[in-house]
């Protein structure tokens, strides 16, 4: 197989690793990557891979991208189709992931304009679990991360996906905590998870979301993992959700993205 080469100059990169954003439903996960990304970029951090491997599919939204204009699908779309007219048995002699990767790439992979790539599992294509679609994430990833710095994967809600190991090396780890004990035992659930199943990654770090309130900051610092800070509320980008526009384009003195850059400042970003 020739390895996937990025179409904007094939320059080499060093890749750095892979970043994941995970916590609990509604904790404002999919708004940290998107605002993570913008200030890695503002930092001159590029190309980036994109992965949204949440069924919800609204990190595409969040970045201002129209998917279906580009015409560009999800994974599990893609999959869906290739079992079904069984296109993969017209290419013998080859891998099950050397099958898949050519038609992911060219149907899945939307190549930005700008700093950039794109790609999202999608939703569930057949009765069952995620693992198919998931699985070919996970090889996809592992084939193409040399062509970006960071690969930064927007995860689904809960901790079940630990389980398939998408990706099984990681950089660092993000979760997102809401103000309730349920989130913060998610932290320690996905953490444990994480160790069992033999993910590997160099930090894990706590954030409170939008709605985590300062009162709690203090429980959180008492957590064995790093807490960074909170993201501060700011209605504009309930406003931009509801627009359908980029939070790219958020005003650099936005309450929630100067948060976003000072957490990843302490990151060490």
């Amino acid at each position: 197989m020739i390895p996937y080469h990025r179409a904007r100059g094939n320059v080499l990169v060093e890749h750095r690793g892979t970043i994941v954003v995970t916590g609990r439903g509604g904790t404002g996960k999919t708004t940290f990557t998107a605002l993570m990304a913008r200030y890695l970029h503002e930092r001159g951090v590029e190309p980036m891979l994109l992965v949204d491997s949440d069924p919800d599919e609204s990190l595409a939204e969040m970045l201002g991208l129209d998917l279906e204009a580009e015409g560009k699908r999800s994974i599990a779309d893609v999959l869906s189709e290739i079992l079904e007219e069984r296109k993969m048995t017209r290419m013998t002699g080859m891998t099950p992931t050397d099958k898949i990767e050519p038609f992911l790439f060219q149907e899945c992979l939307y190549e930005g304009r700008g700093f950039f790539d794109f790609i999202g599992v999608g939703t569930k294509w057949i009765e069952g679990c995620y693992c198919l679609p998931d699985r070919s994430l996970g090889q996809i990833m592992e084939m193409w991360s040399s062509n970006y710095v960071y690969v930064i994967v927007d995860s689904p809600a809960g901790v079940e996906h630990l389980n398939r190991r998408i990706t099984k090396k990681v950089k660092d780890v993000f979760n997102i905590l809401d103000p309730s004990k349920k989130s913060f035992d998610n932290a320690e659930r996905s953490h444990k998870i994480m160790r069992d199943v033999d993910i590997e990654f160099e930090n894990y770090y706590l954030v409170g979301g939008y709605r985590f309130t300062a009162t709690l900051e203090a429980e959180a610092a008492r957590q064995p993992y790093r807490y960074l800070g909170r993201v501060e509320s700011d209605e504009r980008i309930a406003e931009f959700n509801f627009q359908g526009r980029s939070l790219l384009e958020l005003p650099d003195g936005s309450p929630a993205y100067q948060s976003v850059k000072r957490i990843m400042v302490k990151a060490g970003y």
